[in-house]
């Protein structure tokens, strides 16, 4: 999924929708720091799920153990945290409100997506822990002391 958020949807909206005056604004340094900000999070994040949970993002691979190490520490959701700040980042270097607008869809989404789906399925999976983890570290905005239950 990652991928498709930011490589495939994003080239297909600037393909199909952008004009001159929406490539390259004036932001672009910005949104390419941002982008290689979400990225180097992002790795970070699947690293921690294959050496730490023992497992992948993907969900007939998922993590045997609760990931709540590193960035997971100060924000429950950093890997989606990271695709965000990619998105963000392309509709700066870009300057497409098309994008903002792709990068706003896709933050809605995962926000019901967690509510109703992700979050259920991880209180099950791991019970009390992660109910305890869920009590002390934010969802989407991160704490500035990292927990260390």
């Amino acid at each position: 999924m990652p991928f498709v958020a930011v490589v495939a949807v994003p080239l297909w909206l600037l393909n199909a929708f952008a004009t001159a005056d929406t490539c390259w604004s004036g932001l672009w340094p910005v949104g390419a720091a941002l982008f290689a900000c979400g990225l180097a999070l992002f790795v970070w994040c699947v690293s921690l799920f294959g050496r730490v949970g023992r497992g992948t993002l993907a969900p007939w691979d998922p993590t045997q153990k609760l990931v709540a190490v590193g960035p997971y520490r100060h924000v429950r959701n950093p890997m989606i945290s990271g695709v965000a700040a990619m998105l963000v980042g392309e509709t700066l270097f870009f300057g497409s409100w098309e994008l903002a607008l792709w990068a706003l869809l896709f933050l809605i989404a995962n926000h019901v997506y967690f509510l109703t789906s992700e979050e259920p399925g991880l209180e099950r999976r791991f019970g009390q822990s992660y109910r305890t983890y869920k009590a002390n570290v934010p969802r989407w905005i991160p704490r500035l002391k990292p927990w260390t239950g």
